[in-house]
This record gives structure tokens, C-alpha cells and sequence, in this order.
């Protein structure tokens, strides 16, 4: 055998060890148990601390969500009764004045009905006021009697008070007569 062949080169020393160092620095170095038991506690406490995170928020939302609805429930008629405070200065201010003439009394209060009319359209209340010979609607009328008439039946023939609703819902039905037949 020649020189070359008993004296192997280091890169071909070893074979087997070679590919073994390259085996390792390509996987993954192996964990003991005690480094994966503190890496899942690691990520168990980070889990923890995101779930009573999220639990608080959702407490923190629920709690403002009933305080925003008491809130609401406590100041809902607030903007209804800002459109009332003209109609009660314009009612004091006739109570302070001392007219002598009707005509000009009776114009000052149908100028205040208007107002109080106007206040009640922004607050969204709406008169409940039937005709005469309107046929009677049980759901927007109260019928207080019925009187032989000439009107078909169940058809209204006064009213004794008129109605009101709020946003669509019967705050108080109106007062009628009805037909009844002869």
C-alpha cells in the first residue's frame, strides 16, 4: 500500500462521524424533561393571564353596558321635558300678567297650546283624536258608552277626551261614544 492510503486525509477519517455532526447541527437539540416542563409552564401562565385578562373585560363591558342602560333609563325623558320648560314659561308668564281682555287671554294660551303641541311632536307623542263617524279602533279608542244613533254601529259619534301615543305605543286611549243601532 502506498503512503496515501495509510494516512487517510481528515476529511476521510471518519465518515460516519461527519455525517453525524451534520445531523445534529441540522435537528433540533433534544430537550430535557425539566426545560419542556418549565416551557408548558411558561406557556400555561401566559394562557392564565390571557384568560383573566379577556374575564375582566368582559366584566368591565357588562358593568358599563348596565350603567349605560340605567343611565338611559334614569335621563330618557330629559330631552322631552327641555321641549316642555317654554311651554311652563310661557304658562307662568300669563298667570303674571294682569290681562283684563279675553280675547287677548284666550290668544296667548292658544299660542302656548302650539308650543306644548310642538313639544309634543318632538318627543315624538302624537294626538290620538278621532272624527266623528270614524269607525271605532279598540286598539286607539276606548268606548265610554254607545248611543242609539243613526251612524252604523261601532262607529264613533264624540269624543269625550282624546288619546295619545308615543313613538307608535297607546300612552292613553282616546275617550269616545259610540253607535250603537236603533
Amino acid at each position: 500500500m502506498t503512503q496515501e492510503n495509510q494516512n487517510p486525509s481528515p476529511e476521510q477519517e471518519n465518515p460516519a462521524a461527519d455525517s453525524a455532526a451534520e445531523a445534529s447541527a441540522e435537528a433540533p437539540a433534544v430537550k430535557t424533561p425539566e426545560q419542556e416542563i418549565a416551557e408548558l409552564n411558561q406557556k400555561i401562565g401566559e394562557l392564565q393571564d390571557n384568560f383573566l385578562r379577556a374575564k375582566a373585560e368582559g366584566e368591565n363591558i357588562r358593568r358599563r353596558a348596565t350603567e349605560d342602560i340605567a343611565k338611559a333609563h334614569k335621563f330618557a325623558i330629559e330631552s322631552f321635558a327641555e321641549h316642555l320648560v317654554p311651554v311652563t314659561d310661557s304658562l307662568y308668564a300669563a298667570l303674571s300678567t294682569d290681562a283684563v281682555d279675553a280675547k287677548a287671554f284666550k290668544e296667548g294660551l292658544e299660542i302656548t297650546l302650539k308650543q306644548l303641541l310642538s313639544a309634543f311632536e318632538k318627543g315624538r307623542m302624537t294626538e290620538i283624536n278621532p272624527a266623528v263617524g270614524d269607525k271605532f279602533d279598540p286598539h286607539h279608542h276606548q268606548a265610554i258608552a254607545s248611543v242609539p244613533s243613526e251612524q252604523e254601529p261601532n262607529t264613533v259619534v264624540s269624543v269625550l277626551q282624546r288619546g295619545y301615543t308615543v313613538a307608535d305605543r297607546v300612552l292613553r286611549p282616546a275617550l269616545v261614544t259610540v253607535s250603537a243601532p236603533k
